[in-house]
Formats: C-alpha cells, structure tokens, sequence
C-alpha cells in the first residue's frame, strides 16, 4: 500500500537556520602617546581580516574631535569587524593571522576589550559611546532608516541617475544601491541617530 505521507526536505533552511550577517563593534582605550602605534597596528589587523571568507569590510573608529586635550587621558577608540556569517566570523577570531595581531595592539592598550555583537542594520544604532546599550525597537529601527533612505535615494535620483540613464539596468541599481549604503553609513545613519537619540532610547 502506497504511503500518502509526503517526504520532508532536510536540504530547505528554515528561517532559523539562514545564516546572518554579524558585527563586531570592540571598544579600546589608547593613551595619547601610542595612538600612531595602536592604528598601525590595527590597520595590520583589518588588512589580515580582509583576506578571510566572508570579511564585509572593517574601519577604526577614531575618538571624536576634541577628545584629545594633550593630556595623559586614554583615548576611547571603536574599532568594527563586519562577516556574512558566525561561522566565518569565528573562523577570524580564532586564526593565527588575529592572535599575531591582537599580540601587536595589546601593548598600545589600557585594560579590558568590550565587545558587542550587532546584527543586520542594527550597527547603525548602537550607541555611539557604549558597547553595552541595547538596540531600538525594530520599529524604531525600520522608521529612522526609512528616513534616512528616503532622501538619500530621492537626491541620487534627481542628481546621480540621469548621468547613467544610458547604462544597462543592473551596473546602473548597482552604483545606486553602493552610494546608498556609503552614504546612510557614513553620513545620513550617524546624523539621524544622534539627533534622535532621545527617542529611540527612550525608556518603555
């Protein structure tokens, strides 16, 4: 007798199961005299990060102006690795190319690391001087992101498309969507989520 049961595919990922993209946001503090030490270092350490499966891209963060007086305060420097997966990110920090690094900045260091794990848009609204402040509401996330892509898509249109409109449909979504990105990274997310910081931290 034939069974009416249909065969279960173990192949088709759940959406548990699909991998995501992970952050590392890490905390240091430098003192004044070695900050030309600990960058070199650090840069060493993001080259060598590159070269692994599934590095998305990494930056020091530099303290913010003013920070520096030419005093002996140590200096509060963010540094950030972004992979497709945990388990290409855990392939990095358990590589002998990160030990011979990390060896290279501890002693332009003072204390402890902090570490904080972000996913997806999440980085960019971390809070700017923590690594241990949760993220916002999705829906806080979702709005402020809105509007920071809304204006930054409506002004490549109106300035950036015509200069391509002879171009072929995908090269031509391609650059658009990279200055979207580059330009909510860098420029609009930072601006949108300082500004209003209040709200989406704001206690429940």
């Amino acid at each position: 007798m034939m069974s009416t049961s249909s065969p279960t595919n173990s192949s088709v990922p759940t959406p548990a199961t699909v991998p995501r993209a992970v952050t590392v946001l890490i905390a240091r503090r430098v003192l004044p005299s070695a900050v030309a030490q600990f960058e070199a270092a650090m840069q060493g350490m993001l080259a060598a990060a590159a070269g692994f499966a599934g590095h998305l891209g990494g930056q020091v963060v530099r303290p913010e102006e003013g920070v520096d007086d030419g005093g002996a305060e140590p200096l509060l420097y963010h540094v950030v690795f972004a992979f497709d997966n945990e388990a290409h990110l855990a392939a990095w920090q358990n590589s002998p190319e990160r030990a011979h690094w990390l060896a290279q900045v501890l002693p332009h260091t003072v204390g402890t690391q902090q570490l904080q794990r972000v996913a997806g848009l999440d980085y960019w609204f971390a809070a700017p001087n923590s690594t241990t402040r949760a993220a916002p509401p999705r829906w806080k996330v979702a709005t402020v992101t809105w509007l920071g892509i809304f204006p930054t898509v409506l002004l490549l249109f109106v300035t950036v498309a015509p200069w391509l409109a002879s171009w072929h449909l995908v090269p031509r979504v391609m650059v658009i969507t990279v200055l979207v990105v580059l330009i909510m990274t860098w420029v609009v997310a930072p601006r949108l989520t300082r500004w209003l910081h209040p709200w989406l931290h704001a206690k429940s």
